[in-house]
């Protein structure tokens, strides 16, 4: 049975310091890990906030994805849209997929939940068919809005250092893309989808 959160809160402290902070260990280790491990520090874990405030489109408060006028978007169907981010970023291309209607990933209905196991790997396809990117890795978060997006990141190619969970870490760190340079890049995902896929690229 899963821990309650007063049960994970006291596992955690059972291997804290007397601060409430973690030891630096596993992913520290890994070359990927991409801050050097002399000076850094675990921030204590705070003791659980319950009820968990509510996400963006929750009780009430606006729910982004469901703005009528999405700045970004590189391709759409009746049901879904793909769009840039709207920050900078250090990875070549970070692009979001949402539905259209107001769900979030546990409820979405099966018509829906088929079609983005599709889109997922058309999506994926499309960015990885760019020159110079490697991969195109996939997260699904959603602690900040409860209307459902996925991030697509672009790693590029000749940067092992770059792989695995730490490249969204990355992704802030490194400089910003130009963005005419992004722009192009994902105009021409909208367009390897519109092929594959259906939809219109915008």
């Amino acid at each position: 049975m899963t821990s309650s959160p007063e049960e994970f809160f006291a596992n955690a402290l059972a291997n804290a310091d007397a601060e409430g902070r973690s030891a630096l260990s596993r992913m520290t280790g890994w070359e990927i890990f991409p801050f050097e491990r002399e000076g850094l520090r675990v921030v204590p874990l705070r003791s659980p906030e319950l009820p968990e405030p509510p996400r963006h489109g929750e009780d009430g408060t606006p729910c982004s994805g469901c703005a009528a006028a999405r700045a970004g978007v590189v391709w759409e169907n009746e049901r879904w849209r793909l769009s840039t981010i709207a920050e900078p970023s250090g990875a070549p291309l970070v692009m979001m997929l949402q539905p259209k209607d107001h769900f979030d990933l546990i409820d979405l209905p099966e018509s829906l939940a088929g079609e983005l196991g599709r889109l997922v790997v058309h999506v994926a396809r499309a960015i990885e068919s760019l020159p110079n990117i490697a991969r195109a890795h996939v997260s699904r978060w959603g602690d900040g809005g409860s209307h459902l997006h996925l991030f697509f990141f672009a790693r590029p190619l000749g940067f092992p250092q770059l792989r695995g969970t730490c490249f969204a870490l990355w992704d802030d760190l490194l400089a910003p893309v130009p963005r005419a340079a992004r722009d192009a890049d994902a105009s021409a995902v909208g367009r390897v989808l519109e092929s594959s896929f259906g939809g219109a690229a915008s």
